[in-house]
């Protein structure tokens, strides 16, 4: 197996599934806060979104998915096809987070109701 195929094979899973962890922690804060506080409609969850995207750092999540794309594409052979399919399915969860992403800061930013 060629070696950096390999380096980028694993940086890029790594780039594209780390970022999960404080996604799925800022859901579960954005929903126990609506169970807890009674709250509906969509600005309750991408306030809590939005505050773990702020934790975590817009930029540097963007960077990270945008490099394990590029990462994970040029990981795809024919030659290992399980490989590829791996590959395939990281970059639409990374595809998914950045439009996540996108979404609930644009809800949070342009839709804010003073």
């Amino acid at each position: 197996m060629n070696a950096p195929v390999t380096r980028r094979f694993v940086g890029g899973l790594l780039l594209a599934w780390v970022p999960w962890i404080p996604t799925l922690i800022g859901l579960g804060y954005a929903f126990r806060g609506i169970s807890g506080q009674k709250g509906t409609g969509v600005g309750v969850v991408a306030g809590g979104v939005a505050e773990s995207l702020v934790l975590w750092g817009l930029l540097s999540m963007i960077a990270c998915q945008l490099v394990a794309i590029i990462w994970l594409v040029r990981s795809i052979s024919r030659e290992h096809l399980m490989r590829s399919v791996v590959s395939v399915a990281s970059v639409c969860a990374s595809a998914v987070i950045l439009l996540l992403m996108g979404l609930f800061v644009w809800l949070a930013w342009f839709h804010r109701q003073f």
